[in-house]
């Protein structure tokens, strides 16, 4: 799967994410990945079960993944390392 079939959540609200999706379905793609990180993990949740149960009820959460990663935080010039999960929701069409 291309890396153009995914929705990268943020600060927006979920229906932009949601339309996202959509299109892209609309578009001819069978896979949709929705990633998130940090605090908009709980939007992407909520941007797959949006999209799932309201607007395309054959659509089907093929694998979830889980993870952490180490950013740097850039303000000090010692090397700041900090945690921050990670999801990734595959829907299939």
């Amino acid at each position: 799967m291309s890396e153009s079939n995914s929705v990268l959540i943020g600060r927006k609200p979920v229906m932009n994410y949601v339309l996202a999706c959509i299109t892209l379905f609309h578009g001819g793609a069978k896979e949709v990945n929705i990633k998130a990180r940090g605090k908009a993990i709980c939007h992407a949740i909520d941007v797959a079960e949006v999209v799932r149960r309201r607007f395309i009820p054959d659509v089907k959460i093929k694998k979830v993944n889980i993870g952490t990663d180490k950013l740097s935080l850039q303000q000090s010039e010692s090397e700041n390392l900090t945690n921050v999960s990670t999801i990734e929701i595959t829907l299939e069409r």
